[in-house]
C-alpha cells in the first residue's frame, strides 16, 4: 500500500486528490495539510511513502517543507512530489535542489497523476526527458557551481555517464541499453554516484548534472 500526504491550502482541491487517489486499492491518503508547517510535522508522524506538496503556501512554503522533509534523516524514505500551477520555473528548480523526487502540475490528467504517486513511491525521479530538456534549456547556461563541479572528481569516468545519462531522463533500463552494459550493472553506477554525491534520490542526481556543468546542451 502506499501511503500519501496530500500538502495544499485549498481545502477543495485536497479533497479532489484525496478522492482520486483513494479510489485506487494500492493507495492511501494517511494525512491532509493546510501549510508547510503541517506538512513537516504531518510527515514526521505518518512517515508517507509520498508527500504531495503545493509549491506556494502560507506561512512556510513548499519549497521550505521540502528542505526540512529532504534534511530529516528520519525521513529518508518520504518522496516528496512538488505540485505547481505553473510548470516549469524558478521555484520548481529551487524545490528540486531542496530535495523534492519531481513535479507535477496541478492540471494534469489523472492517470497522469496516478502513474506519478507510483513512479515516486518506487524511488524514481518524476522527471520526463521532456521535463529535463526543458530543465537543461533553462538552467545549463549559468556557470558550474564550484562545489558541485568540484565533486565530479568523485566520480569515474562510468560513473560520469551514468548521471549524464540520468540527467538527460533515461531510465535505468534505457541507461544499460545506451552504455551496453546489463541493468544490474546500471543500477549499481547509479547507486553508487548517489552516495559518492550524497544525492537522497535520482532527481538530485538530475540536479548536480546541471550544476556541476557535466550536461552543457
Amino acid at each position: 500500500m502506499i501511503r500519501v500526504l496530500l500538502a495544499d491550502d485549498q481545502a477543495l482541491i485536497r479533497a479532489g486528490f484525496r478522492a482520486l487517489l483513494s479510489a485506487e486499492d494500492d493507495i492511501e491518503v494517511v494525512a491532509e495539510a493546510a501549510d508547510g508547517d503541517q506538512a513537516v510535522t504531518l510527515a514526521a508522524a505518518h512517515h508517507p511513502d509520498v508527500a504531495l506538496v503545493d509549491i506556494q503556501m502560507p506561512g512556510v512554503d513548499g519549497i521550505e517543507a521540502t528542505r526540512r522533509i529532504a534534511g530529516d534523516p528520519a525521513l529518508a524514505a518520504v518522496h516528496v512530489v512538488i505540485l505547481t500551477n505553473y510548470g516549469l520555473d524558478e521555484y520548481v528548480y529551487a524545490a528540486l535542489r531542496a530535495g523534492a523526487a519531481g513535479f507535477m502540475v496541478k492540471d494534469t490528467e489523472p492517470a497522469d497523476l496516478l502513474h506519478g504517486v507510483r513512479v515516486a513511491a518506487r524511488g524514481d525521479a518524476l522527471l520526463s526527458p521532456a521535463i529535463t530538456r526543458r530543465l537543461i534549456g533553462e538552467f545549463v547556461s549559468r556557470p558550474p557551481r564550484g562545489p558541485q563541479a568540484g565533486a565530479l572528481a568523485a566520480l569515474t569516468n562510468r560513473e560520469r555517464e551514468v548521471v549524464a545519462l540520468a540527467a538527460r531522463g533515461l531510465s535505468n533500463d534505457e541507461i544499460a541499453e545506451q552504455m551496453v552494459i546489463s541493468l544490474a550493472t546500471a543500477k549499481t553506477h547509479v547507486s553508487r554516484a548517489m552516495t559518492k554525491l550524497h544525492a537522497r534520490d535520482r532527481a538530485q542526481l538530475v540536479v548536480f548534472a546541471y550544476e556541476s556543468g557535466l550536461v552543457t546542451v
